[in-house]
């Protein structure tokens, strides 16, 4: 009888849709073997917990190199694990960017010894030949209004022709410097979403649909939006698109409380548009529940409207809402399952990742489904300090596992920074030495 590395007996096995009350046998990080019998060299007891597969956060900001006074890779891959998130997707927005070998390189050294989860990176649209070969998983986010329409399609170009995914932030320059310029000597927060309105969004999104056959959109926003996507399907276009807890908690009512805390790109909006996403998120239309973990220090958010940066902290929370959200009825724990792992799994191509089954990584997430807490930011381990979500009910795991490994348990780290792994992107070469400039 072969020997096993771990057993985790006594639970309620999310597997193949259903909640099965199974053990789950692992060996060399992997899931060796669902049911039966076998040897193990330690056990875990799941007893009163579902046992769920890790969630891939696709879309955070890590900030290191560069802002790491708000936060770094230690910092961030802590709370995402401790929010269940087993595996994340960087952007390139970091100083210096993603743009090249170089900085690729850079960041990729500072995450391998700092990150608890296994870690992917995006590149920005710079030398996109060389980033695809050297592991970036995807090109983006594309801010397209820093980028005229010209130059954006030759980036969309550039992207495909080294077989990368491009994902889009898709809001419009021009409405937006329109919008605003009219409301620069006031100061009320809730004058952001004016400035950054709805045809902002889809109006950017018209232009990248027309450009590309296939795009994956960042934190859609907006039911217009959401109904160009539905509508660039039907064309036979290779859409997928994402929604973040935040454009599902909050609406524009929700200025007054929080005030300059809120400000996010795009904004928050109308009710009609909340609904509109959660309606979509549970009819499949949208593929992603995506944190856009983006933190800043208290002191920075508290300026002034037009100051404040823009993003909030949400990797570590997201999960726990999601689940809180199953709880009261409001979407399906079948489909928080896949907006969560199984579709950014297929999106990314992380074959080993995104579901529990044979020969996947033994990423798992124990929850006690009655364990409803409030969230308080004391508990919360972002270098933000800070969340929007205080005083929300959500539901944190009780241990969280990456391949094989208990990584948290109540919350208390129980790995060392470095222990994540490196998830190379589909285009890379192992002679990927060169830094030559591309042509447009």
């Amino acid at each position: 009888m072969t020997e096993m590395d771990l057993l985790v007996k006594n639970g309620r096995v999310y597997v193949d849709g259903r909640l099965l009350n199974v053990d789950l046998w692992v060996k060399d990080g992997k899931i060796s073997k669902i049911g039966g019998t076998a040897r193990a060299d330690d056990s875990l007891d799941a007893r009163g917990t579902i046992v769920l597969p890790g969630v891939i956060d696709m879309h955070v900001h890590f900030r290191d190199p560069g802002y790491t006074y708000k936060e770094d890779w230690a910092t961030g891959s802590i709370s995402a694990v401790a929010g269940g998130v087993t595996t994340v997707v960087d952007q390139p927005n970091t100083d210096p960017r993603t743009l090249d070998l170089r900085s690729f390189r850079e960041k990729l050294d500072r995450a391998k010894t700092r990150s608890v989860v296994d870690f992917a990176l995006n590149g920005g649209p710079g030398n996109i030949r060389d980033l695809a070969k050297v592991g970036a998983m995807a090109i983006g986010e594309i801010f397209t209004y820093d980028h005229g329409e010209g130059e954006l399609e030759k980036i969309l170009k550039r992207v495909e022709k080294a077989g990368l995914l491009p994902t889009i932030h898709a809001e419009d320059g021009s409405i937006i410097r329109e919008c605003t310029e009219p409301l620069r000597s006031r100061r009320e927060p809730e004058l952001y979403s004016q400035a950054r309105p709805n045809r902002a969004e889809w109006q950017a999104l018209e232009k990248v649909l027309g450009m590309t056959d296939k795009v994956h959109i960042c934190h859609l926003s907006t039911h217009e939006g959401l109904n160009l996507i539905k509508l660039a399907r039907k064309k036979g276009k290779k859409v997928t698109c994402e929604v973040t807890p935040h454009h599902l908690l909050f609406t524009k009512k929700d200025w007054k409380r929080q005030g300059t805390f809120l400000k996010t790109n795009p904004p928050v909006r109308d009710p009609k548009d909340k609904n509109a996403l959660w309606e979509g998120l549970r009819r499949g239309e949208i593929d992603v529940v995506a944190s856009d973990h983006a933190p800043h220090l208290p002191e920075e958010k508290r300026d002034e409207i037009w100051n404040a940066p823009p993003g909030v902290p949400g990797v570590e929370t997201m999960f726990p809402l999601m689940l809180s959200a199953v709880k009261s009825n409001l979407i399906s724990l079948e489909r928080v399952v896949d907006v969560l792992c199984q579709r950014p799994a297929r999106i990314l191509g992380l074959k080993a990742k995104g579901q529990i089954a044979l020969e996947k990584d033994a990423d798992l997430v124990l929850v006690d489904p009655k364990g409803s807490k409030e969230i308080k930011v004391n508990d919360l381990h972002s270098g933000a300090e800070w969340t929007p979500y205080q005083g929300k009910r959500a539901i944190f795991p009780k241990i969280t596992i990456i391949r094989g490994e208990i990584v948290v348990r109540e919350g208390e780290l129980m790995a060392k920074p470095g222990c994540g792994r490196y998830l190379p992107g589909p285009g890379t070469l192992p002679d990927a030495t060169s830094e030559e400039d591309e042509e447009d």
